[in-house]
């Protein structure tokens, strides 16, 4: 039975709801009778609409992997495909930073991150990952498929490069969002741009021509982050 728009109405208050309080004061402010106070509803419409907590967080989640995924669809691309997948990381950075907090409970880091792709207990071999996640995965791994169709990195699995670089990415932005790389002046420049140049180094690629790739990324974003300033 197809939900009426009211429903839909009342669930993405809900969703937006969470957003905004996991923004302004964190993963403490995420419980049902906060969010539905903040939204003046009772706390029985997050039940009613979500069935629990657990699917309402699972769906603020979702709400974030969808962002991301529109954000990765509107960077920009280029004829260079280390450059482009280096930009999908900046771009992933760049979304985590706009609200740490939902970061964190996408990825279950958080004391409220009960969000997971997968069931624990899931069979190995099954995918039940939501659509939205892999969506997020599927850009990074046909960004992948195109660093391996270029021959600037030995040919492998797309979706294991993927994997590579989504880990050392999301490893980055996990230790800057909590602080631990506060003793760099520019920790982009210092450790994630190093680091990428040793990623792709290691999966093939010409150490000059990775250098340059990963610079050519860094400088556009840097570029386009000055022109969003200044255009607000």
């Amino acid at each position: 039975m197809a939900k009426h728009p009211a429903d839909s109405d009342l669930r993405s208050r809900l969703i937006d709801t969470a957003i905004g309080l996991l923004a302004e004061q964190g993963p403490s402010a995420i419980q049902a009778r906060s969010i539905a106070k903040a939204a003046q509803v009772s706390t029985m419409a997050v039940y009613s609409s979500f069935g629990g907590m657990p699917e309402l967080l699972g769906a603020v989640a979702d709400h974030g992997f969808r962002v991301l995924v529109a954000a990765f669809e509107s960077a920009p691309k280029t004829g260079d495909s280390v450059t482009d997948i280096f930009t999908l990381a900046l771009t992933h950075r760049a979304v985590a930073k706009r609200n740490p907090h939902l970061y964190d409970l996408m990825f279950g880091l958080s004391t409220r991150g009960a969000y997971r792709a997968i069931e624990l207990e899931t069979p190995a071999g099954s995918d039940t990952r939501s659509a939205a996640f892999q969506a997020t995965y599927g850009h990074l791994i046909e960004a992948s498929r195109r660093l391996v169709e270029a021959g600037r990195v030995r040919k492998d699995n797309p979706a294991v490069i993927a994997a590579q670089l989504w880990s050392f990415v999301h490893g980055f932005i996990s230790l800057e969002l909590a602080g631990h790389l506060i003793q760099f002046d520019d920790c982009v420049r210092d450790v994630l741009l190093p680091l990428g140049i040793n990623m792709v180094v290691g999966l093939g690629d010409r150490p000059e021509l990775a250098r340059k790739s990963i610079l050519a990324a860094a400088s556009a974003t840097r570029s386009a982050e000055r022109g969003q300033a200044a255009a607000r």
